[in-house]
């Protein structure tokens, strides 16, 4: 973030409480109001890499608990599978599909350090199910033991892979949170690297910037009941002293005048990446790039998490309907 000028008089704000807004459904109010009784993470300093790792740990033995249920109820089939020697969830939807069906190449949140395992593969059934699509939840490599560029080269190993089987013109590639700025990542190395570009991108609530320069990392501290903070440590972990603004690094500092596929990005009023997104977007309009940007009203970083909130359904309908516009 660029020192504040001294001459530049800042807002100054007063104590006050924001509740839930009227203009969203219960069931976002009460993953609003769930969310806010919450403390927020805690994350050990970058140096301390034994303290990420129990960290990490610990998130996966909860999901190994949480993901036993969902996976019981899903109608959704997953095998988990190496794709060129990486770890890959691989989920196709309940009946068949056309031999000519898009796939959706996935990777997930967390922070660049947690998210593997077992809520990868949750978010590849889900995915699976709401968009009614095979996808593939690259289960990536991590920090501490694997910094960048391990994540994004391994979806990039990926996509190379499904080529073999299918056009690019029929794969989407898409990611949230930290897998957001993978995607992104991925995609402007598969550019870089000659490979053909896969039919669109789908951003959700991504870390495209792990300077963290934007407004909404100032006005959405503690407002967003999903992410109360920024994530300077976990970038840092990840980007193992490298300049967080090299674009494989932050995306959003990247030459999009060199293409880059149709995308579709996600944010919310309340998102602390919402800025992220905004200026992604621009970044992508200025370059001629067809992008579209879908923001939800009080909606925190990566949805309303705490229940099954019909804008979170919505949010599927709208990439569903960009896989297919992008894949027609």
């Amino acid at each position: 973030m660029a020192d504040q000028d001294e001459r530049e008089t800042p807002v100054r704000l007063g104590a006050r409480e924001i509740p839930p807004p009227s203009t969203i459904s219960p069931a976002a109010r009460k993953a609003l109001s769930d969310g806010a009784a919450q403390p927020p993470v805690a994350r050990p300093a970058p140096a301390d890499l034994a303290a990420w790792r129990q960290q990490a740990a610990d998130v996966d033995a909860m999901w190994e608990r949480l993901a036993e249920p969902i996976l019981e109820k899903t109608c959704a089939k997953v095998k988990t599978r190496s794709i060129a020697g990486v770890s890959c969830h691989d989920a196709v939807p309940a009946g068949d599909s056309p031999a000519d069906a898009p796939v959706y190449l996935f990777a997930h949140g967390g922070a660049f350090y947690v998210g593997g395992g077992a809520f990868a593969k949750v978010m590849a059934v889900r995915a699976a199910e709401a968009l009614g699509i095979r996808t593939v939840s690259v289960d990536y490599r991590m920090p501490p033991d694997h910094p960048f560029p391990a994540a994004p080269d391994d979806c990039v190993a990926v996509y190379r892979a499904l080529l073999e089987s299918c056009d690019a013109a029929r794969i989407v590639i898409g990611g949230g949170s930290a897998g957001g700025n993978i995607a992104a990542a991925a995609t402007l190395m598969i550019r870089d690297r000659g490979l053909p570009l896969p039919a669109g991108v789908v951003l959700l609530t991504p870390e495209v910037d792990l300077t963290e320069s934007g407004d909404t990392f100032r006005t959405n501290a503690d407002l967003d009941v999903v992410l109360k903070g920024g994530l300077p440590e976990a970038n840092a972990l990840y980007a193992g002293g490298r300049d967080l603004r090299d674009p494989y690094l932050s995306p959003l500092f990247a030459d999009f005048t060199r293409g880059f596929p149709p995308t579709l990005v996600q944010s919310g009023t309340r998102d602390l990446f919402l800025s992220n997104s905004v200026m992604f977007h621009r970044r992508l309009r200025e370059a001629g790039v067809d992008a579209e940007l879908h923001v939800w009203e009080a909606m925190p970083h990566g949805g309303f998490l705490m229940g099954e909130a019909p804008e979170n359904a919505e949010i599927q309908a709208e990439v569903a309907r960009f896989i297919s516009r992008v894949t027609a």
